[in-house]
Formats: structure tokens, C-alpha cells, sequence
């Protein structure tokens, strides 16, 4: 479903834009998502909207991890720290996750609740992964989902297409970074 409008309440909730996940020669598509997710919170913060920035710094214990092609014990000590390109600001909202969902076990919700948020606009990456379990929280909490599509990345883009397609539809609103914006400016 297209963008409809933005809620008078909503919030940027950005997924893992963090330097362990976004090193030099990660891609372009990740390069891309990073300039289309610092668009968005640049813009929610000109709107006095909040903006929500999300890292991760581990995973669920036990055999879930067996697969995992990362030991986060051996990561850099800066991997979970935000890339610079998002500006964090003195106003923006951190969140630390330890699984997939930015929603499980990290106050997320409560912070949304307490700042009277509606509708979350959603980017990052993995979009299969985070993203996407994210969305589906969001979703089952009763937020109105919007995910703005170019401002998220999956390492693989066959499960990216599929959650684009077929998942997200089902979930919220899909929208570029430039309707979203667009969209702010017009209802702000």
C-alpha cells in the first residue's frame, strides 16, 4: 500500500546503521541507505519529529547463534557504534538491541508511547532481518507502519525484493524516502 499521509505523532526508527555492518566496500546499496536514512532524519528533525537510532550488540543465546557468520566477541570495539553520516543529535533517541526486533526487551515501545507515537517510519538494514522483524513488532504493538523502501539494504537481495514485495504490504505503507518527506512537509 502507497503512502497515505504522516500521522501528527509519528517517529523515525532507524535499524543498524552501525560501522560494524557498514564498513568501506560494503556495497552500494548500503552507501545508498545510509544517505537516504541521514535525508530522513535530518527531516524528522527539522519537523521536531523524533528520530529513533537502533544498534545491535548481540544476538539469542545458544543454537540460534551456531549459524551466525559473525563473532561478536572478535568485532572491533567501535562495530556497534552508529555510522557518522546519521548525525546523531543531542534530541535523537538510542536504542541498543540484542535481537532481531528493536521492539524485544529494549524499551522501545515505551519510549514510542511516552512520546505519543502513532506511526513509525522504518529504514536500515538487513531489511529481511532487522528491518522487517521490527515491522512486524511494530505492527502486532498497533503502530502505523511506514517503510521507506530506498532507505534500506539486505545483504542479500532476493530476501530483500521478497520483503519489499510481498512482506511489507502486508504489514504498512511503502514508500520512497522522497514521498515521505514530502509528505512530512505538507502535514507539518
Amino acid at each position: 500500500m502507497a503512502l497515505t499521509t504522516i500521522d501528527p505523532t509519528s517517529a523515525l526508527v532507524v535499524i543498524d546503521l552501525q560501522k560494524g555492518f557498514l564498513s568501506p566496500g560494503s556495497g552500494d546499496a548500503f552507501t545508498a541507505t545510509v544517505g537516504q536514512a541521514a535525508q530522513l532524519a535530518a527531516g524528522f528533525r527539522r519537523h521536531d519529529l523524533p528520530v529513533v537510532l537502533v544498534n545491535v550488540t548481540g544476538r539469542a543465546p545458544g543454537r540460534t547463534e551456531a549459524g551466525s557468520p559473525r563473532n561478536l566477541a572478535e568485532m572491533p570495539s567501535d562495530w556497534a557504534d552508529l555510522v557518522d553520516e546519521l548525525d546523531v543529535q543531542p534530541t535523537d533517541h538510542l536504542i541498543t538491541k540484542r535481537r532481531r526486533s528493536a521492539f524485544h526487551d529494549t524499551g522501545l515501545d515505551t519510549l514510542l508511547r511516552d512520546l505519543g507515537v502513532t506511526q513509525i517510519v522504518l529504514a536500515g538494514i538487513s531489511t529481511s532481518s532487522g528491518v522487517e522483524s521490527t515491522a512486524r513488532s511494530a505492527a502486532d504493538h498497533g503502530y502505523h507502519v511506514v517503510l521507506a523502501t530506498d532507505a534500506m539494504a539486505d545483504p542479500d537481495s532476493d530476501s530483500h525484493r521478497h520483503s519489499v514485495e510481498r512482506v511489507f504490504p502486508k504489514l504498512g505503507e511503502t514508500a520512497t524516502t522522497a514521498e515521505v518527506l514530502a509528505t512530512v512537509g505538507a502535514t507539518r
